[in-house]
């Protein structure tokens, strides 16, 4: 079974594909490998050149979603040395 995000549509999650992980729009391509090109430096020309099915929408509805989880999130810290 497929799951949207109720305000972020091009986040899809489904238990079949990329073991539940939020992907876009349904596709075996992770949000997180899409944060993960975006934060080596790779620029939205280049991926959308790279990755032909994506669409510069899909990229910057995976941002707000990601900017959104963190807002949901508790991170265990330590006091640093």
């Amino acid at each position: 079974m497929k799951y949207v995000h109720p305000r972020h549509p091009r986040i899809t999650i489904d238990p079949d594909v990329c073991t539940g992980k939020p992907c876009i729009r349904g596709m075996r391509f992770p949000v997180t490998s899409l944060l993960a090109y975006l934060s080596s430096g790779m620029t939205y020309e280049t991926m959308l050149s790279e990755f032909p099915f994506l669409e510069r929408d899909d990229i910057l509805e995976a941002l707000s979603f990601s900017s959104e989880m963190m807002h949901e999130s508790f991170f265990p810290l330590q006091e640093a040395a």
